[in-house]
């Protein structure tokens, strides 16, 4: 008799074919897989990817099956996809969807195991699709944000959907994927409370190495509750003190109505905690359209969200790290510089004289409201920009952020991103890697994004 309850719903969806059309939700994931690979390649320098890539080879100099930062290096799947999530996530520049960062867990793990099996790009795109389900069941289960109790959800859901999106490449049945979940849940972790350090991005590269190996683990036969998901002191429930999490209701209709199709993806255009982008845009806008310099800033509203203001807690940053979760510097640096890129989350803005005398001029008051679309943020965002000269500049309501899901990124300028953040990467031909992500559906073998081009070295 087969296995009942949300553990066992979850296992049926990853084993069989979706039942909604293919070729929309494909398309959005292929656009998680060109802005990850993006992050990925800008981020392979930061210090946390030496750290973690220098551990791994510790662990097993000799290589393995798939590649790291698509170069010629490799290691196993699990530790592959520990480095290249790590370094996704390492500019906080990946895109956002569902509370969280799905692509920077999902797109590691599937390219690992992808690789290892030598699976196609159609598998890799329905991977993803089936990841990205199981991760908004998950988070639609619980009306309170995981942030505001110090859950990291890229870390808590992205472990369990990384799990089910290797499942799928494998073509597991049903009852393997229900114990490879149940497995997953109990390597999920990630604390809100290390925002900001070098642990945040670890988080992501930690749930696609811990979904790979909760998968290759249940493939030998290690066991897990049936009702890992669901029980009254599972997975769920230790996520919901209050015990506000929905565990009762069935998930049979998973995979009918997309969620992916629904909620789309949101590509940042800062290198900064998403919590941010709409004041960014906000004082942006501002100061082209009044040709606002710092010296004429009195001081700066900015009106967010609760939860935005917890993860934005960094207020006097001194670290370029530090920086991407301080609302503060992101209002100096979009004055500043008139820009808020990778040029300038460097120690070395951060500390300059300009951008230091500007952030104790940003004052942040907060909301109750609840965006529909996006819990974790309030509906809007607003800015007033008070002057010296005694004008006030009020940037109205912001919805939306640009990039974001309901306000999309064109084609052309997630290309020019991929460029710019590929731009360097020695081991990489960035136009070929491109053309070659932008018809992944035609891919016969992932491997095939890891080749290093004659003459380049790896």
């Amino acid at each position: 008799m087969a296995a009942a309850g949300l553990t066992a719903d979850l296992g049926r969806f990853v084993a069989e074919p979706l039942a909604a059309p293919a070729a929309p939700a494909r398309a959005v994931a292929k656009r998680g897989f060109v802005d990850t690979i993006a992050t990925m390649l800008a981020g392979h320098q930061e210090p946390v990817v030496a750290i973690v890539a220098a551990r791994v080879r510790e662990r097993a100099p000799a290589g393995g099956e798939s590649s790291l930062l698509l170069g010629a290096q490799a290691a196993c799947s699990a530790d592959a996809a520990l480095v290249n999530g790590t370094a996704a996530h390492a500019l906080d520049f990946d895109d956002v969807a569902l509370g969280g960062h799905p692509s920077t867990v999902l797109v590691p793990a599937i390219l690992a195991e992808g690789e290892a099996l030598g699976a196609t790009g159609a598998a890799a795109l329905d991977a993803y699709v089936v990841g990205y389900e199981v991760w908004g069941e998950l988070a639609s289960r619980d009306p309170d944000p995981l942030h505001e109790k110090g859950w990291h959800p890229t870390a808590i859901y992205g472990t369990v959907a990384a799990a089910a999106a290797c499942c799928r490449l494998h073509a597991l049945p049903a009852d393997a994927c229900r114990r490879a979940i149940g497995l997953a849940a109990s390597m999920a972790s990630g604390l809100v409370a290390n925002f900001g350090t070098m642990t945040k991005p670890l988080h992501a590269g930690r749930a696609a190495s811990c979904g790979v190996e909760a998968v290759r683990l249940a493939m030998r036969g290690l066991t897990a509750a049936d009702d890992a998901i669901e029980h009254r002191v599972g997975y769920l429930a230790a996520l919901s003190p209050h015990g506000r999490a929905d565990l009762q209701s069935a998930a049979a209709s998973l995979g009918r109505r997309l969620r992916i199709l629904e909620a789309g993806l949101s590509i940042k255009q800062y290198p900064m905690c998403y919590a941010a982008h709409r004041v960014i845009d906000g004082v942006l806008d501002l100061a082209a359209a009044h040709d606002l310099r710092p010296d004429d800033v009195a001081a700066v509203h900015a009106t967010i969200g609760a939860t935005q203001a917890a993860m934005l807690r960094n207020h006097v940053p001194a670290t370029g790290l530090e920086a991407k979760f301080s609302l503060e510097f992101a209002v100096a640096s979009a004055l500043v510089a008139r820009r808020v890129g990778l040029r300038e989350l460097t120690d070395g803005f951060v500390n300059a004289p300009q951008v230091r005398a500007l952030m104790p001029k940003v004052r942040t008051a907060t909301v109750d409201s609840r965006c529909p679309v996006e819990p974790v943020f309030a509906l809007t965002d607003r800015v007033v920009v008070e002057c010296r000269d005694g004008r006030r500049l009020d940037s109205g309501e912001i919805r939306f952020a640009r990039g974001n899901a309901k306000l999309p990124l064109q084609d052309e300028a997630l290309k020019a991103k991929f460029a710019d953040c590929a731009s360097g990467v020695r081991h990489v031909d960035a136009d070929r890697l491109y053309e070659r992500l932008a018809g992944l559906e035609t891919l016969d073998d992932l491997r095939q994004l890891r080749e290093v081009p004659a003459g380049r070295g790896a």
